[in-house]
């Protein structure tokens, strides 16, 4: 791991820092409207080891969807085999309903569907969805691909909604494509930003 160092001894006489990499690069981004999905197919490589997606406001066309995501590991279909979990927590605007816990039949066991990231979502106005999905090393060609994702959404039910998956793409393929969509309907609006990061 680097060391953080500055060439003198006074924080108010720095003149220059050198810091740990790990900074994030946006390689792409791209913006829903109307979309039945999301695919990005180019950036995904062996430039960078980690991969990120943000996911800004992510707005359904329809209520109480669940979001949704698959991996392309070399040929056209989006059908990479998973193996996954998902954990999840929510609370209430009225401070009535609570909950934390393993949610088993939102996970895959060697499957080639979709995996789902977040469930129950809300088209009101005022809700959507915001958060992240990392991808680790998705060009390895030994390994299997892991991937974890944190997302917080705005609840059908008025629950503040937070669902945690983690999992792998059990493949020595390279995974060379990310696609999100809803189960139904389209996304109507939203921002979805593709970074890399170094790793050193």
């Amino acid at each position: 791991m680097a060391l953080v160092k500055h060439n003198n001894n006074s924080i108010s006489n720095l003149t220059s820092v050198n810091l740990p990499q790990g900074k994030m690069t946006l390689i792409s981004e791209q913006t829903a409207s109307g979309s039945s999905s999301i695919s990005f197919t180019s950036g995904i490589d062996s430039t960078y080891p980690i991969y990120q997606f943000e996911f800004i406001n992510i707005h359904p066309s329809s209520d109480n969807v669940d979001f949704q995501v698959n991996f392309r590991d070399g040929g056209s279909l989006y059908d990479a085999v998973k193996t996954t979990t998902y954990f999840r927590a929510y609370h209430d605007e009225a401070d009535t309903t609570t909950s934390l816990g393993y949610s088993a039949g939102n996970d895959l066991a060697q499957s080639t569907d979709v995996q789902y990231l977040t469930e129950g979502q809300g088209n009101g106005n005022d809700e959507s969805f915001s958060g992240t999905l990392t991808i680790y090393n998705p060009s390895s060609t030994t390994f299997v691909k892991h991937f974890m994702s944190r997302l917080n959404s705005y609840n059908q039910s008025n629950l503040s909604y937070e669902s945690y998956v983690a999992g792998y793409c059990n493949t020595a393929s390279a995974i060379d494509g990310v696609q999100f969509s809803m189960r139904s309907g389209n996304i109507d609006s939203g921002t979805i930003k593709l970074y890399g990061i170094k790793g050193d």
